[in-house]
């Protein structure tokens, strides 16, 4: 079933005068939970000669994507994903749970951080590409051919089986940083989840290709984002809350990783 609008606008840097693309988000089937957190289908038509540029604050997962152009394995993003869009065209996007990535690679995830690999090489996926293109080609708007990409999609993690404990822990670490903003410190997850500081920062290295501390940082971006699209609060009341130092702080981190001053990604939204 389609999604409504949900978590993952903050993480979408997306212009609201844009008009030139849709997005239907759907959910896993229930027991893929573990490995699966969602799907997304963009489809866009954007005017000859025009380009509509996606700017996304990726969350700490991989993700797949398939279009008429390519189709990849992506790991995670540490700064900015940027995206341009062209012409007419789809994509069969499949955003993975933070656990599947090494499950799926069959080694660390930190091999392909800031990187992509085709969705062929992975070899629990191999021949996705043809199947989900053949289906897709059809009518990219179609909610039955999107259940059946996912069911392509799905069969295949299916073979991973039920997550070992490691994998839920790796799933627990980072549903807690996303959803509980008391935690601000990585001595904090730390003690919450009784593991050393070296080895929770091995463990996320290797499963998430990424530091606690990036796992911190990019949630309070993201609430960030979502404060500001909602205009919530002076932007000193905002990095306050967020436990930014003060206003410059907030400002420079969210200029330098976003390439917009909190005040210029607010005004996006004032007439909306």
């Amino acid at each position: 079933m389609a999604r409504p609008e949900d978590d993952v606008e903050r993480a979408h840097l997306r212009d609201p005068a844009d008009r030139t693309f849709a997005i239907t988000r759907y959910a896993p089937a229930p027991q893929l939970t573990p490995w699966i957190r969602r799907y997304w289908v963009p489809v866009w038509e954007v005017p000859e000669g025009d380009a509509a540029v996606q700017k996304v604050l990726q969350y700490p997962i991989c993700l797949a994507i398939t279009t008429p152009a390519y189709s990849r394995f992506a790991g995670p993003t540490r700064g900015l994903s940027v995206t341009e869009l062209r012409g007419r065209g789809w994509g069969f996007g499949v955003m993975f749970a933070p656990a599947a990535g090494a499950r799926l690679l069959d080694g660390p995830v930190s091999a392909l951080t800031d990187s992509w690999c085709g969705l062929d090489d992975v070899g629990a996926l191999r021949g996705l590409t043809a199947e989900i293109t053949a289906l897709m080609a059809a009518d990219p708007s179609d909610p039955e051919i999107h259940a059946r990409c996912q069911e392509q999609l799905e069969s295949r993690v299916a073979s991973l089986g039920a997550p070992d404990e490691e994998s839920l822990l790796v799933n627990a670490l980072v549903e807690t940083v996303e959803s509980d903003p008391a935690v601000v410190s990585v001595g904090q997850l730390c003690e919450r989840f009784g593991i050393g500081q070296r080895a929770l920062q091995r463990l996320t290295a290797r499963r998430l290709g990424l530091s606690p501390a990036w796992l911190i940082r990019r949630r309070r971006l993201h609430e960030a984002a979502g404060r500001l699209r909602e205009r919530e609060g002076r932007l000193a009341d905002v990095a306050a809350e967020l436990g930014y130092a003060d206003q410059a702080h907030f400002s420079r981190d969210f200029r330098t990783t976003t390439g917009m001053t909190p005040a210029q990604f607010a005004g996006r939204f004032r007439d909306v």
